[in-house]
Formats: structure tokens, sequence, C-alpha cells
């Protein structure tokens, strides 16, 4: 009988001494190994997880920046913070480390469980949607004085849009014939918008822009609700790209998570559309927090955001696929062309409806 790959981390967990134990493959995330453990003696619970090497190639770099998040709002949490940011205390196995890499050098740590919560995929109502942009929007306002030298970047180049744009442009020397001729129309219309890449160079050139700590993954699946009260927001999580970063990372992230009527998995293209009031929900919750910390460019351009997370997420999975699916968990074989296409059609609703509703365009 073949043994589970997470056998030799379990044996080490500090929580875990040769009891009778269920183990519990937790999905829905597309990069990392993820167990629920559960001592059955006692019914203790804890997350267990293997952390993906060719994406984090540095996991230390993940726990060092956990340590300092966790520690800064275990004790010294500032009182003006409007919203409580909680964050579950890091685990350690037997060794005190709060990371085990086992015999075939793959990377493991272990998380609280947190018991009578809920991970929701979208927003029930503007009002939560709006709560989520506010905790966001704490999380980096109130780490703006916290020296930001002191955090890692986990994943170089991450939301690096002259990047994504050049590894775009590469993946359509890769001779897959077959794709390329599908991808076509795609691939033309994510050319025509290479300006979005041009602004971001200017902000990562121009003193105006600012880096500052961002969660750089603000999905609403990335907080936690209290299972009883639908409103009430018990924790952030997953803090592995929690990195310095530019302004519109995050309200970017929550507005195309957010703002639309279908996730990024859909094929119905025909149906997404942008829910106004969640759009307004998002942005106005976020800048409720962030006003008085963001420059007078970064307010001026606050609604490119959604445009250029959008547009990056557009280049990323069509890039995947055009490179045959090296980075992103898939169910199907065309599943990186059919986010491309549901992110390309994101974008182009987006566009038109800030033309319309705030004559904006970038």
């Amino acid at each position: 009988m073949a043994t589970a790959p997470y056998s030799e981390a379990l044996a080490a967990s500090a929580n875990y001494s040769g009891d009778d134990v269920a183990v519990i493959p937790l999905e829905g995330g597309l990069i990392n190994r993820t167990y629920k453990v559960t001592i059955r003696p006692t019914g203790y619970r804890y997350i267990l997880q293997q952390i993906n090497k060719k994406i984090f190639p540095e996991p230390e770099k993940i726990a060092e920046n956990y340590r300092l998040i966790w520690g800064f709002w275990s004790n010294e949490c500032p009182q003006w913070i409007p919203f409580p940011v909680t964050v579950p205390p890091p685990l350690r196995f037997t060794d005190g480390n709060d990371l085990f890499r086992d015999n075939q050098g793959e990377c493991w740590r272990l998380m609280e469980f947190m018991a009578n919560t809920t991970c929701l995929t979208q927003p029930v109502t503007p009002k939560q949607a709006k709560s989520v942009a506010k905790t966001f929007a704490c999380a980096t306002a109130g780490m703006e004085y916290y020296p930001l030298e002191k955090f890692h970047t986990t994943i170089q180049g991450f939301h690096d849009l002259s990047l994504r744009y050049k590894q775009f442009k590469e993946s359509l020397s890769v001779r897959n014939f077959e794709r390329l001729h599908k991808a076509a129309p795609l691939i033309n219309e994510l050319r025509q918008r290479e300006r979005y890449a041009s602004f971001y160079d200017i902000i990562t050139e121009s003193e105006e822009f600012e880096k500052r700590l961002m969660h750089h993954d603000a999905k609403i699946s990335n907080i936690l609700f209290d299972d009883e009260d639908a409103d009430k927001i018990v924790c952030m999580v997953d803090f592995d790209t929690c990195m310095p970063g530019y302004f519109f990372s995050d309200l970017g992230d929550m507005i195309r998570s957010m703002a639309f009527s279908e996730d990024e998995n859909s094929v119905n293209t025909n149906n997404i559309c942008i829910r106004k009031e969640y759009y307004e929900a998002v942005v106005n919750g976020y800048l409720g927090v962030m006003n008085e910390y963001l420059t007078d460019a970064e307010k001026k351009y606050i609604h490119s955001s959604g445009l250029l997370i959008i547009y990056m997420q557009a280049l990323r999975f069509l890039t995947d696929y055009l490179n045959g699916d090296i980075y992103y968990k898939t169910s199907y074989e065309e599943q990186n062309f059919d986010r491309a296409l549901n992110q390309l059609t994101l974008l182009q609703r987006l566009e038109e409806f800030l033309a319309m509703h705030y004559q904006f365009r970038l």
C-alpha cells in the first residue's frame, strides 16, 4: 500500500502523537495541497499544507513574513483601525519550527483550523462585499508605518504586469500550433490592450505611486465569516503572497472577484455582467479606509485597479494555456483557455462600465 504524501509531516506535527486521525484533502486552491487533520479521540482539528516549491522556491520567506504579520496584529494593532484584522497564530512541528521538509524535499506547514467559520466564493450582499474591502484596506493601512523592507518578496514579479506581458509574448513562440490557432482572437484582443502594461511601467517609474504591504490575493475566499452571522468577519487567511506592492493589487483583485456575476471558472460568458452596487461597495469600502493614505495620482487612477488586474489575469491564463498548462491546476484540457476567455470578457465589460458610469478610460 502506497504511503500517503503527508505521512512524514503528519508524524512530525506537534499536535499529533500517534492518535487515530482522519485526514481529508481540501479542494479549491490552485497552488498548494491542503489537508484537514482531525484527531478523532479529542476532535481537535488543524490544517496541514504542502507548499508548492515550484511556485514558492523559498518557503522560509513565507514563514518569516507570516511571523511578522501575526506578531504585529497580535501585539501592535493600531487602536484606530475600524475593522478587526485577526490573523490565526502559526503552529509548529515537534522540532519547534513552523516548516518541515520531508525526505522527498517537500515543504510542509501547519495552520490553525478556524472552527465555526465559513468560506465564500462570492459575496451574498453589497454590505458583505464592503466589509471585505474594508478588512483588506485595514490590513494595509494598519501597517502603513511598519518598515516595509522587513518583508520578503515571496514570488518575484507576481503582479508585475510588464513581466506578465513579456511572458505572454514569449508564449506566442511556443510551437503549439493547434492552441495558437484556437487562441488567435484572444491573442489579438490582449495585444490591442498593451497600453495597460505601459501604464504599469509608469506606476513603477513614478514617485507618485507608493509601495505598500499588499495581500496580493484579496478575494472573499481568503476571508472567513462566522457560521451564524454572515456579516461577521472572523479573520483573514492565506498570506503567502503578502509582500510589498502597488495600490491597484488588492482593490483590483476584489473588483475581479466580487463585482462580477460569474467567477473565473465560469464558461457562461454571455451571462457575465458587472453588478454596479457591488462595484461601488468594494471601491467605497476600500477608499473609506485608504483614502487618506493614497497619493493624488493613486486616487486619480483608482478605477484602473480592476482593469490592470483582470488584464494581467487574462494574460496569465492564456500564457499558461499556450505553454501547455504548467502553472495552474486544471480539471479538463481546455480550462485555461476558458479562464482566459472569461477574464477577457470581464475586461471588456469593465471597460464599458467605467466609460459609462465614471467616464474613465485608460
